[in-house]
């Protein structure tokens, strides 16, 4: 796990300074703090961070090919670079080093921009190709989910692109300027989703799509060529799966994710998703312990599963309890820590991480145990999207129930409780089976628009009303709904269900969750690997009938029912609770103060700043949650000063 910072220049004779190159790498040490690889051939250059976890001593990067006239830089894991490996040295190929990452550099040869296609893992990738002299060729790969990133941007010098937004702004080659767009969306879904970055000029390389371009040829051309290698089945939903099928390929991939030179562990909430992979994490070491003794006649034992869990002083959001009575079941040595109300880490460490905008708290405890597993281990295993896969979510058990309430209304009866929703008092304050107000208007709207605001944080005209005029106004055309329905109904399939999946996989999953999981974790040097979002297994599973999904009022029921006889009741049936913080409380007591300064802080040619007072005044009472305004406000007003964001909005 690694990151890297790279350059392709229109003039080849504009070679960088090296140390300026490793100035825009030391913004990405905590990715690799292990090395540093710099290379500088016209018209390329590019500097490399590595965090050693395959081939510790023959890792370096860049890796070149036999003549190097091809050389790759990698962030991510190749799992299935052992078999590709052997069939690439019956080709002919000379390998110099055990990494899994000089199996791209051979791949290429063979291949050209279709070498993702044969590529199982995470990964983000840069291959320079210099074996035409006259017209260099760089090539931009990202996984097919999305859990390594990788950014770009268009220069008047060239061609910028790296992990992270912080290294590509320490070029000075770009503003640092909020795009208004992005504000709005930020402030309604908590993150910023899609092609463009939160920076004015920047881009995302979406997953599985690679980029080409020829910097010597591209005087003349706006943008490089962009192309989409995969995509989730469109087509049609598949059979069933037997319980025995799903808990191969859940043994299978979490195996496979076992592939280190260095110390693995796992993370482990005490939900089902992580439960199962630290269950499967201990049947692979105990066959690979009994395979051990049977080869050498020696005892099998091996050094015990390591498991790291954070819990809560608030019991409501504790699940310590449950994670404690797996690891003693596993038999794993199991690291606990309690996470308290301390700002320091929101305050200091999360704005210089997250060089994008992310209101998740639950980006907190995520950091608090990535910082504890680190001092274990240097990889550790996660049960990131098992919900996405498997309907596990509650919005998509709500989803399918106003689907199912659609049919039964029909149109005119869907209309008449959209109609009673709008005046239905809203009680976000009371009990569930009291705010009823949502499910209404629900009914009354267009399934994508109604699954969308599932996600959202803040309505549209909400965002909207907080802003200051002017900026609402200029605003007020804009809707990142548009940019959702495409996704949502982009599949073939007539399933509500698996289009709100598919959508997520294109928006919420990559944009959110998984940069959560992937700053918060390189922000204390830990690599993290999700065996759920092995692409295989997302699409043998993910296609599921949506009653293998939700059933009896509850997601996951395939996974859940196949796991009847690995994990206990208490796991399988107990309530959902994710990684959730207690952030009403904190907000309106430990932290009101530090919120109430960054209000203040915020741009007035951003913010109505009495509106926002009004809502911190009303939270602290307790008349109103305003729990996700407030701490996107905070988290905002943060990232702005942590990275300099200029006043002004483009």
């Amino acid at each position: 796990m690694c990151g890297f910072i790279g350059l392709a220049l229109r003039d080849p004779r504009l070679v960088p300074a090296r140390e300026w190159l490793s100035s825009m790498a030391a913004t990405l040490e905590h990715r690799g703090p292990d090395d540093e690889g710099i290379e500088l051939r016209a018209p390329f250059a590019v500097a490399f961070r590595r965090l050693s976890i395959i081939d510790l001593a023959g890792g370096h990067q860049p890796i070149w090919n036999e003549d190097r006239s091809i050389a790759v830089v990698c962030n991510g894991e190749i799992y299935n670079y052992r078999e590709l490996r052997s069939e690439l040295e019956q080709r002919g190929h000379r390998f110099a080093t055990h990494s899994d990452v000089e199996v791209i550099a051979h791949l290429y040869e063979e291949l050209g921009e279709r070498f993702p296609e044969r590529l199982v893992g995470m990964f983000a990738a840069a291959v320079f190709d210099w074996r035409v002299p006259s017209s260099p060729r760089l090539v931009l790969a990202r996984d097919r989910i999305g859990i390594k990133p990788l950014y770009w941007a268009l220069c008047r010098q060239g061609l910028l692109f790296g992990s992270e937004p912080k290294a590509l702004l320490a070029s000075g080659w770009l503003p640092r300027e909020m795009r208004a767009e992005a504000l709005l969306e930020f402030l309604m879904q908590g993150y910023v989703s899609g092609p463009q970055a939160a920076w004015n000029g920047m881009q995302r390389l979406l997953p599985g799509t690679t980029l080409s371009w020829r910097p010597l040829e591209a005087e003349g051309r706006t943008q490089p060529s962009l192309r989409r290698y995969w995509d989730l089945p469109l087509d049609e939903l598949r059979e069933p799966a037997p319980a025995a099928e799903i808990l191969e390929w859940v043994d299978r991939v979490v195996r496979e994710h076992l592939v280190s030179d260095v110390p693995l562990g796992a993370f482990l909430s005490g939900g089902i998703d992580s439960s199962s992979v630290a269950d499967a994490m201990a049947r692979a070491r105990s066959a690979s312990a009994d395979a051990s003794a049977d080869a050498s006649n020696r005892s099998g034992a091996a050094a015990p599963l390591v498991l790291c869990s954070v819990g809560f002083e608030e019991q409501e959001f504790d699940e310590l309890e449950r994670a404690r009575a797996t690891a003693q079941r596993l038999g794993a040595t199991h690291h606990t820590r309690v996470l308290r109300a301390d700002p320091t880490s929101a305050l200091e460490e999360l704005p210089w991480l997250f060089d994008e905008p992310l209101a998740d708290p639950s980006c907190v405890p995520t950091l608090l145990v990535s910082k504890m597993a680190r001092e274990h281990v240097t990889v550790a295993l996660t049960g990131d999207g098992g919900d996405e896969v498997f309907g596990g979510y509650r919005r998509y058990v709500f989803d399918v129930a106003e689907q199912r309430m659609r049919r039964l209304l029909g149109r005119s009866g869907s209309r008449l409780a959209g109609r009673i929703g709008a005046h239905y008092p809203k009680l976000d304050w009371a009990p569930r089976f009291l705010r009823a107000s949502s499910t209404l208007s629900n009914l009354g709207l267009d399934p994508a628009r109604a699954y969308y605001q599932s996600l959202t944080q803040l309505p549209r005209e909400a965002a909207l009303g907080v802003l200051a005029p002017e900026l609402a106004r200029s605003l007020a055309g804009t809707d990142p709904f548009e940019r959702f329905a495409e996704h949502y109904h982009r599949p073939a399939i007539q399933d509500s269900l698996f289009r709100a999946q598919y959508a997520d996989f294109h928006s919420f999953l990559p944009d959110q969750i998984l940069v959560k999981g992937d700053r918060a974790s390189m922000g204390a040097s830990l690599e993290v690997r999700p065996p759920f979002l092995d692409h295989r297994f997302v699409e043998r599973f993910l296609t599921l009938p949506t009653r293998e999904k939700v059933r009896g009022g509850r997601g996951k029921h395939a996974l859940r029912e196949a796991l009847r006889t690995r994990l206990p009741s208490a796991i399988l049936d107990g309530p959902k609770m994710g990684f959730e913080i207690p952030l009403r409380r904190w907000l309106a007591e430990d932290l009101q103060a530090v919120v109430r300064e960054s209000i203040e802080d915020l741009p007035k040619e951003w913010f109505d700043t009495a509106r926002l007072r009004q809502a911190l005044a009303e939270h602290a009472a307790g008349r109103r949650d305003h729990s996700a305004l407030l701490w996107s406000c905070f988290v905002l007003s943060r990232w702005r000063r942590r990275h300099g964001v200029c006043d002004t909005l483009q």
